[in-house]
């Protein structure tokens, strides 16, 4: 499902117009991506978790030469799944 097949859907089932609906789905993107800007996660009760996943500076390799580099430190979006979807996923 990519964003416009997810707007439709959002659309049909809250009855409401497509362009209602991608306002809608833009701002819930917009609050969890400000959220975890600021370091908060975002826990939605039944669905999951998004988090931030901060990865240390670390030591690796060229492949083509073998030489050794540092790799920076960064911070990576984490989704942890909730039970409700995991157990809808797996026919529970």
């Amino acid at each position: 499902m990519n964003k416009s097949e997810l707007i439709a859907a959002v659309a049909d089932g809250a009855n409401m117009t497509k362009a209602d609906a991608a306002s809608a789905i833009d701002a819930v993107f917009e609050a969890i991506t400000a959220a975890m800007k600021s370091g908060d996660d975002v826990r939605l009760v039944g669905f999951g978790s998004f988090s931030v996943s901060a990865r240390p500076a670390r030591e690796g390799r060229n492949p083509q030469t073998g030489k050794t580099l540092t790799i920076a430190a960064s911070k990576s979006a984490k989704f942890t799944a909730g039970k409700s979807l995991k157990d809808t996923i797996n026919g529970r």
